[in-house]
């Protein structure tokens, strides 16, 4: 589905990644984990075309999407929540939703995909005449994943869903990640949470210093002295 091969992205003179390769197969929960500053949201703005590469491809559905624009990507299916929600704030809560179908032609569907939405988040049809600035944390995080799945992705990239947000809320969001799971939309999951992330997770990759060091089930990271050692501090 999404096929990664030797991604190199650069800030300047800075190499934030550094030959990336990595697979999200149909329907699974790849997770991404690492310390700060390892380039995990480098690599989803890359994916999203946000980024330019200076080495490597991403492959989507075996299309090539070096030379798409981010616009592109998401009609061909790929949505991104990104880190800090990236929400309209001079949007009605049903605005930011709407904005997250443009890609889409059948515009018939999208009151039927909107009404799925509030029913999957039943406090933003409460809040649909709200301005997006209005919100609480967690509802802001829920109208940005709700805004994503407008666009009926194949592939769904989060960043950082967990981050500033009270443990409650954060069991609800990766609740919503477990159903989304079951309805098999392929996610690539970046998390600072290992825990949450592993516990949702088909699969998982640990990134450090821009290098993907070791990747697998999360049974075998679990038990890796590296990651021990690299991301618990064991």
């Amino acid at each position: 589905m999404l096929a990664i091969r030797d991604l190199s992205v650069s800030y300047g003179k800075i190499r934030a990644l550094k030959q990336v390769s990595l697979e999200v197969h149909p329907g699974e929960v790849f997770a991404l984990i690492g310390p700060n500053g390892a380039g995990k949201t480098t690599l989803l703005r890359a994916i999203m075309g946000v980024l330019p590469s200076v080495g490597g491809s991403v492959v989507f559905y075996n299309q090539e999407l070096a030379v798409q624009p981010p616009h592109t990507r998401a009609r061909l299916g790929i949505s991104i929540v990104p880190e800090g929600r990236g929400l309209f704030s001079d949007f009605t809560v049903e605005e930011n939703l709407l904005a997250g179908a443009f890609p889409r032609c059948d515009a018939s569907r999208v009151k039927i995909d909107l009404e799925r939405i509030y029913h999957l988040f039943p406090k933003l049809k409460e809040r649909r005449r709200q301005w997006a600035n209005t919100l609480s944390g967690g509802e802001g995080q829920m109208l940005a994943l709700g805004r994503a799945l407008m666009n009926c992705p194949k592939l769904l990239l989060l960043d950082e869903p967990s981050m500033g947000l009270m443990p409650i809320v954060v069991t609800e969001i990766f609740d919503t990640i477990a159903s989304l799971k079951q309805e098999r939309i392929s996610i690539l999951l970046v998390e600072q949470s290992a825990k949450k992330a592993l516990s949702v997770a088909d699969r998982v990759g640990l990134l450090q210093l821009g290098r993907i060091t070791t990747q697998g089930a999360p049974v075998k990271l679990l038990d890796d002295e590296q990651v021990k050692r690299a991301y618990f501090g064991a």
